[in-house]
């Protein structure tokens, strides 16, 4: 059974950082890859950033120098380091199974302005 389970998130002042985990299983990870996409209040869901197998990872232009995606293949866990944070970063966020309908249960990252 493909599963991930995400902690993190929370409430955080502009400008500071946040640290979301996806804990990944039921599938094989070291060749799959996993996409973060965030649901703001109103809106759809936007693809954020995504890792790949071999170590490539793609970030949507308004996170990039701020985000840092990684994943650790022997614990089966993929990251998203938020850093600079900015209100309009505020969202629902969900890790995925890449190119399927799994995904976490959502993690609601709120930035104060």
């Amino acid at each position: 059974e493909v599963q991930l389970v995400q902690s993190g998130g929370g409430l955080v002042q502009a400008g500071g950082s946040l640290r979301l985990s996806c804990a990944a299983s039921g599938f094989p990870f070291t060749t799959s890859a996993i996409s973060w996409f965030r649901q703001r209040p109103g809106e759809g869901l936007v693809w954020v950033s995504s890792t790949y197998p071999d170590g490539r990872a793609g970030y949507i232009d308004s996170v990039k120098g701020r985000f840092t995606i990684s994943r650790d293949n022997d614990k089966n866990m993929v990251y998203l380091q938020m850093d600079r944070l900015k209100p309009e970063d505020t969202a629902v966020y969900y890790c995925y199974k890449s190119n399927t309908n799994f995904r976490g249960q959502g993690t609601q990252v709120t930035v104060s302005s």
